[in-house]
């Protein structure tokens, strides 16, 4: 099963994954069905979870049910618990929306929720993340996660991201972090998909953040809160929602002036 999932994740582009995998997802939950593991996003309970992963694949981390990853699963959880995503009126704007959340957020009655993206056939928007097609301070959250990364011009898309937001409005910024690298690195001349992937993680990432990042968003302009939120779980509760051992949540928040 693994070897299945690596050879379908690197033969087919992830859009068209998106479009099929709502054929696979009921035989998937019954057939992985049991009580070892919850995904807390559905309350769906599973005896085990998918592998996942381009280069060095996870096991046991790919929801059967909504197709979350242990971030996905932490951040529900961050929203649910520590906000009031789920209950105030709140104008959202969601990059390259994940299937996990997407027909969720959708329903929330409290929630005005656009989705946007280049590519993704989930986007209500087509648009450029460093060029968007919106007013100053029009947003009071945005969710754009997993997605910087693969932006050459990060600094410029943040500062977009800074412009769409409202005075005192949030948003969460998640990106792939080696906890352990002081320095971001990046480094065009490297254009091998291979090489790519083996350096950066994926093939089509132009970076590797560090530590660092959080001045990045700092220098932007935002009030920055990084959360480790795993630390709110014990390890027995980490395994049985399947969530990394650490895993920060970049919070930040646009200031009053």
């Amino acid at each position: 099963m693994k070897t299945i999932f690596k050879f379908l994740l690197n033969l087919f582009p992830r859009t068209f994954l998106i479009r099929i995998s709502f054929l696979f997802r009921p035989f998937l939950k019954f057939f992985y069905q049991g009580n070892d593991y919850k995904d807390p996003i559905d309350g769906s309970t599973f005896r085990m979870l998918l592998p996942y992963g381009y280069q060095n694949q996870r096991r046991n981390v790919l929801s059967p049910s909504t197709l979350s990853l242990e971030r996905h699963r932490l951040l529900w959880l961050f929203l649910k618990n520590e906000t009031d995503f789920f209950k105030k009126n709140l104008k959202v704007l969601h990059f390259a929306p994940e299937q996990a959340f997407y027909k969720r957020f959708r329903k929330l009655k409290n929630l005005n929720y656009t989705t946007t993206d280049l590519n993704s056939p989930l986007a209500d928007i087509k648009a450029d993340i460093c060029n968007l097609p919106f007013k100053d301070q029009t947003y009071d959250v945005v969710l754009c996660n997993h997605v910087l990364e693969h932006i050459p011009d990060d600094t410029k898309a943040l500062r977009e991201i800074y412009r769409i937001l409202k005075p005192n409005g949030w948003a969460i910024l998640q990106i792939p972090q080696d906890y352990k690298r002081e320095q971001t690195f990046e480094d065009d001349s490297i254009t091998d998909p291979d090489d790519r992937t083996r350096i950066f993680g994926q093939y089509d990432h132009v970076r590797v953040y560090g530590m660092d990042y959080f001045d990045k968003l700092k220098q932007v302009g935002f009030v920055v809160k990084p959360i480790t939120y795993t630390n709110n779980f014990s390890a027995q509760e980490r395994d049985y929602y399947r969530l990394a051992d650490k895993e920060i949540i970049p919070l930040v928040i646009k200031p009053i002036h």
